[in-house]
C-alpha cells in the first residue's frame, strides 16, 4: 500500500481538505504558528513588504508539502 496521504482532496473543488495524519496537522499548525509568531517579529505595519515576503514563502512551501504529501489535486464536482 503507498503512504498515507496527509492532506486528502477536497470533495468539492481544487485543493486539499484538513489534515488526516498527525503530520498533516503539525504542518498546519507549524504554519499558523509561523505566520502569526512573524507579526511581533516583522512587525507588518512598519515593514508590510517584508511581511507580505515572508507570508508568501510560507504559502509556498506549505503548497509543496501539500503536492508532496497530498492528494493528487483535481478539479472534483463531489460524488459525481
Amino acid at each position: 500500500m503507498a503512504d498515507k496521504y496527509w492532506f486528502p482532496a477536497k470533495t468539492y473543488g481544487w485543493g486539499w481538505g484538513i489534515p488526516v495524519t498527525w503530520q498533516g496537522w503539525l504542518v498546519s499548525v507549524a504554519f499558523f504558528v509561523l505566520l502569526f509568531g512573524g507579526i511581533p517579529v516583522i512587525e507588518p505595519d512598519k515593514h508590510g513588504l517584508a511581511y507580505f515576503a515572508y507570508t508568501t514563502v510560507l504559502c509556498i512551501v506549505l503548497v509543496c508539502i501539500c503536492w508532496a504529501k497530498g492528494e493528487p489535486p483535481r478539479w472534483r464536482w463531489g460524488n459525481k
